[in-house]
Parts: structure tokens; C-alpha cells; sequence
């Protein structure tokens, strides 16, 4: 029988040390990790996702990443079925799930499933794509906030891909994609997929920050920007990989649009705020319990990881 306490959900805002944390966990209780990061699925893009070499996962398994090249979209329904693959592979070892990452989304479409919405619709794309061509990736974003004000504050005013989705299921439905959510939650009566045991990292909102610099900083010395340059010569500037906060903004220096300077303010700014939607995200999450302190395995109660035998639920 796996018991519940073999899945664990480590989350937390960017920068705040949950990988390094994740493999201490895993090494203490034998388990291996599950990524969900939005950015680690990503080959190449290793450097500016803070993806952690072989030399520091000591020997832990860590499962979805490195899976796609950067000119490849990946969306929280195909998490979810990979990580469920990862899930029933890992099991069959015997072995304990520490899931761990800060993309929300993804970890709320493996607990409790996804609203799937109408088929794709090319015209509407099409579309979408011309007035990010002519406007930019932000006049979709601000066209968001006016139909449906709570989807936009969960998604990223850079995240293309979401953003199409989000407007192209309002214009087919006629209905704003955040109730759909609702209505599909409200569907399964909340029922999950999983039960999950959930810890946060969190830390002072100045101390993150001061981390924040000092890892752009990091970045930048480890050769952040070289890492960049042959990824967009190859993928080019509409990678979806090359999207992502930092690669973005390099990607503008190195087409001279801006100095590095300005880049790596940008960087450092874009990153706090996308650490305070993390947090106004996973703050709606009441299960999690938060630790304040970055060493999760000094902190852990070993009577947080013994409860009750778990059963998957069937659909």
C-alpha cells in the first residue's frame, strides 16, 4: 500500500532555495523529485532556471527536466500527464515522491485535474499572434485584465502562450476561462487526484529580494548572457522558452534594444514581482505549511511525514 506520506509538495517563490532543499529531503528519505518549474523542462536554458548540475543532485533521480528544447510549448495539461507518468514509475521502484517547483498551475493541474476548454481555433490564434506582432505580448495581458480580471492576475503579462489561451476560450465560450476553473471544480466537487502533504519556503520579503540580486548577480558572472546568444541564434526571438523572465530581457540586450544594465534591472525587477504572484497564489493554498527558514530538513517535523495509508483516486 504507498502511503500519503510518499507524496510531498515542496513549493515556494523563486529563489527561495526549493531545489536545494528538495534534494536534501530526498536524500534524508530516500526519495526522488519530481520538477515543476516551467522553466527546467527546458534543454540548454540551464543557467538562467537555476537548474542544478549532476555535482549538486548528489545522486538524486530529478525527473521533468530537460525534456523539450526551448522552441517547444509545454502547458499544465502535459505536466500533468508526464508527472503522472513520473508518479507511477517511481512508485513501482518503492521509492518516496518529493515534488517540487513554483509554478502553481501546474501543481494545482496534478492535485486536482484541468478544466480541458474547446479545441484549439486557428483563426483566433492567428489573430492573437498579429496583435502581439503589432502591439506586444502586454496588450494581450491588459486586454485580459478587462474581461477577466482574475485570470490576468494569475498570469503573466510576458506569458504568451497562457495568454492566447486565456482570450481565445473567452472569445469561443464567451465565458472568461476563470469560471471555467470554478465550474470545473465545482464539477468534481473538489475531488483530487492526489493527497498531497504541502510545505512552503518562504522567507522576509527583503531577505528574498537580497537573494534575488545576488543570484541575477551569480547568473551574470556564470556566463548567463553567452548562454543565451547561441539559443537565440538557433530557436530565434519567439522561442517560448525565451519568453521566460531573464532570457527575455537578455534576448532585448543582445538585439541591442537595451544596454545590460537596464537588462539586469529588469531581470531583477520582473523576478520580484513574479515571486509576489507566487506567493499570492500558493497564500490561497491553507494545507501548506509554511517554514520560514531555508533548511528544510532541520525544520521538518518527523511526524509531518507519518499519516494516514493513501489512496489515489480513480476517474
Amino acid at each position: 500500500m504507498v502511503q500519503e506520506k510518499d507524496l510531498i509538495i515542496l513549493c515556494g517563490p523563486t529563489a527561495v532555495g526549493k531545489t536545494a532543499a528538495a534534494i536534501e529531503l530526498a536524500l534524508k528519505i530516500g526519495a526522488e523529485i519530481i520538477s515543476a518549474d516551467s522553466g527546467q523542462i527546458y534543454r540548454g536554458m540551464d543557467i538562467g532556471t537555476a537548474k542544478p548540475t549532476l555535482k549538486e543532485r548528489r545522486g538524486v533521480p530529478i525527473h521533468l527536466i530537460d525534456i523539450l528544447d526551448p522552441d517547444q510549448s509545454f502547458s499544465a495539461a502535459e505536466f500533468r500527464r508526464l508527472a503522472l507518468q513520473a508518479i507511477e514509475e517511481i512508485q513501482s521502484r518503492g521509492k518516496k515522491i518529493v515534488i517540487v517547483g513554483g509554478t502553481g498551475l501546474y501543481l494545482r493541474a496534478l492535485e486536482m485535474g484541468l478544466f480541458e476548454g474547446p479545441p484549439r481555433d486557428p483563426k483566433i490564434r492567428e489573430g492573437l499572434e498579429n496583435e502581439i506582432r503589432e502591439n506586444g505580448v502586454e496588450a494581450l495581458h491588459r486586454e485580459l485584465q478587462k474581461v477577466d480580471p482574475e485570470a490576468a492576475t494569475l498570469i503573466p503579462s510576458k506569458n504568451r502562450q497562457r495568454l492566447i489561451r486565456a482570450l481565445e476560450v473567452y472569445r469561443l465560450t464567451g465565458k472568461p476561462i476563470s469560471m471555467h476553473w470554478k465550474e470545473h471544480r465545482l464539477s468534481t466537487g473538489g475531488e483530487r487526484l492526489f493527497s498531497f502533504k504541502k510545505m512552503g519556503l518562504r522567507l522576509p520579503k527583503e531577505e528574498l529580494h537580497q537573494r534575488i540580486d545576488t543570484r541575477v548577480k551569480l547568473m551574470l558572472q556564470q556566463g548567463w548572457v553567452e548562454e543565451v546568444r547561441p539559443l537565440l541564434e538557433k530557436w530565434g526571438d519567439d522561442a517560448p522558452g525565451l519568453q521566460l523572465i531573464g532570457y527575455k530581457e537578455t534576448v532585448s540586450f543582445l538585439r541591442g534594444k537595451i544596454t545590460l544594465e537596464k537588462a539586469v534591472e529588469q531581470i531583477k525587477l520582473n523576478t520580484r514581482r513574479y515571486a509576489k504572484r507566487q506567493m499570492t497564489w500558493f497564500r490561497r493554498d491553507h494545507e501548506i505549511q509554511w517554514l520560514d527558514k531555508v533548511s528544510l530538513v532541520d525544520k521538518v517535523d518527523r511526524n509531518f511525514l507519518c499519516h494516514r495509508p493513501f489512496q489515489r483516486v480513480k476517474r
